[in-house]
């Protein structure tokens, strides 16, 4: 597991001062030094941070601060972008627009060196490269931020990619992370609005993430998990996983010579039914939602080959959604009320679908829903496009401050990247009309018998195990009430600002109160001429007035740093 510790006041911040000082060094590059200033960080550590010119603070003023973001982390390298990367999936933690800037980030990183590969795969498998593989290529066929790729032979002759994690990331990616957490939390305790974004649980989310992306046995489970779904299925195809040949850092699979699916010119080339592939395609990524509710995350073109015959394959299953048969049932209702104009009941099965801190106003939503299917959905319905019509409806829910959870936003994504695919490669490829026989089976499915059953048995049994529990429930609670221990307990939330602030007023005053004292004090020494005197003057009264304008001075600093008296 990734180890993430919280950063101490001096120890811990010291100790990674470098990597502290270029982060925020990059921050103020690219215009957060109001930022830095709010979360108070110089009472924490001291940083010299370096300045910018004018003319580049004048050329970032004219790029959103979502565009900012997405540069500085881009800046920041593999463990910022691959933040930014999960984060373009996250609209239940970043507004929208971040969502749709961050999308942008690309994952280009140099190469490590061969030595490198050859000391990882030696650690993980107790040999060479050499000495596991028939041929071993030391050019690789890619490199990201987390590891690369390069191809190989088995010694039966087998063609496969062999996956090596970067060296050194897990422990670049820890001390990332804990210098993350401690300017989340210092950001959450010092800065309102962003603390309604939860920064905290942002870092914490994303090393989950992190944490499942850098373990290549889940990559494996992941592909395996799908082969078996499609097992019978002759047009998909899911690569073999090797795993005498994988490890937690290392994934060898086979070797796919396949045409990636941008390719069209090569596909039509090779004889290749364009609309055939539509059709499997459309059909694969529809299937893994509405029949499995396990589906790829991330089936963006180049993940996606076609080999011979029209057989779809896909790739790279580090990312990848689940949603369980509820979400399901919530997602065919929410489509079907969409496609059929029926804006009270989407309003309902929005608000199901989403979380929200404070109910929205029931009144605005539904016209916004109103509205949204007005300029939106008045037209044929081979001419809707599903990716779209996801994309306003996620935009409706971000001003209404609802948030949809990860899952189905990846489900949402996964829908709109495949009908991006398919409409290139057949612009008149209808996603609604593919999506239509898996929405009407899963409504017809609800009403029949096998489900029905199913329903009955689920909630008659957590209606029995209610029934056995609740009286020994009710006495438990009686105990606990004449023994005295139980308690009620309340927990104000969002006063961590004004308890700073009220400790920092009364930090201040008593400073005051002691300089005060120490001038009330030095004059009554030297009006009463106390020994040893120099010129007349009581030298303790001196030091005590000397002393006192130092801490006066040194309290008018400090305020005025603050930009306040």
């Amino acid at each position: 597991m990734l180890s993430i510790r919280k950063i101490g006041v001096i120890g811990r911040t010291y100790r990674n001062l470098n990597r502290y000082r270029h982060i925020l060094t990059v921050l103020f590059r690219y215009g957060f030094g109001d930022l830095i200033e709010r979360m108070r960080i110089d009472q924490y550590i001291e940083i010299g941070l370096q300045m910018i010119s004018r003319k580049r603070r004048e050329r970032l003023d004219k790029l959103s601060r979502a565009e900012r973001v997405r540069m500085a982390l881009t800046e920041l390298g593999p463990t910022y972008i691959k933040l930014g990367q999960i984060l373009s999936t996250r609209p239940d933690l970043v507004p929208v627009d971040f969502v749709h800037e961050l999308a942008k980030l690309q994952d280009e990183v140099p190469p490590f060196g061969y030595d490198e590969v050859v000391r990882i795969i030696t650690a993980e498998m107790g040999a060479s490269p050499e000495a596991i593989f028939a041929d071993f290529d030391a050019t690789p066929l890619g490199s990201a931020s987390l590891g690369q790729v390069h191809p190989a032979v088995l010694a039966d002759g087998e063609e496969v990619v062999v996956k090596i994690q970067r060296p050194g990331i897990r422990k670049l990616i820890e001390v990332d992370l804990e210098i993350m957490l401690h300017l989340a939390t210092l950001t959450e305790r010092h800065v309102e609005e962003f603390a309604l974004q939860r920064p905290v649980k942002i870092v914490e989310e994303f090393a989950r993430s992190l944490e499942r992306e850098i373990n290549y046995t889940t990559e494996a489970t992941n592909m395996e998990r799908m082969a078996g779904l499609f097992m019978a299925d002759p047009y998909l195809y899911i690569p073999k996983v090797y795993r005498d040949f994988s490890t937690e850092r290392v994934l060898t699979m086979e070797y796919i010579d396949g045409i990636k699916v941008s390719d069209i010119d090569r596909l039509c080339a090779e004889g290749l039914d364009c609309q055939v592939i539509n059709a499997r395609g459309a059909d694969f990524l529809l299937r893994q939602v509405f029949d499995f509710g396990f589906f790829h995350a991330d089936p963006h073109p180049g993940n996606i080959f076609v080999l011979p015959g029209n057989v779809i394959c896909l790739i790279d299953f580090g990312m990848v959604g689940m949603i369980d048969q509820t979400t399901r049932d919530l997602f065919v209702d929410l489509i079907d009320h969409v496609v059929h104009r029926r804006e009270q009941h989407t309003m309902r099965v929005l608000l199901r679908f989403t979380e929200w801190d404070n109910e929205p106003d029931l009144r605005l939503l539904e016209k916004d829903v109103a509205d949204f299917m007005g300029r939106h959905l008045y037209k044929p319905l081979k001419e809707i496009e599903i990716g779209k019509l996801l994309q306003n409806l996620l935009e409706l829910a971000g001003r209404h401050q609802m948030r949809i959870p990860p899952d189905i936003f990846l489900m949402f994504k996964a829908l709109a990247t495949v009908e991006g695919v398919a409409l290139a490669l057949d612009p008149n490829f209808d996603m609604i009309a593919a999506a239509t026989p898996f929405i009407q089976r899963l409504k017809m499915e609800r009403y029949s018998p096998q489900r029905i059953s199913a329903d009955l048995l689920r909630y008659g049994s957590e209606l029995i195990h209610f029934i056995q529990h609740f009286p020994s429930d009710v006495l438990e609670i009686t105990r606990m009430i004449k023994q005295r221990k139980l308690t009620i307990q309340f927990e104000h939330q969002g006063l961590e600002g004004m308890i700073d602030t009220l400790n920092q007023i009364s930090n201040k005053l008593s400073f005051a109160i002691i300089i005060a004292a120490l001038l009330i004090g030095s004059a009554l020494i030297v009006f009463a001429k106390t020994p040893p005197l120099f010129y007349g003057l009581s030298v303790i009264g001196i030091i005590g007035f000397i002393a006192a304008a130092v801490m006066g001075l040194w309290l008018l600093i400090a305020m005025l740093k603050r930009g306040r008296l």
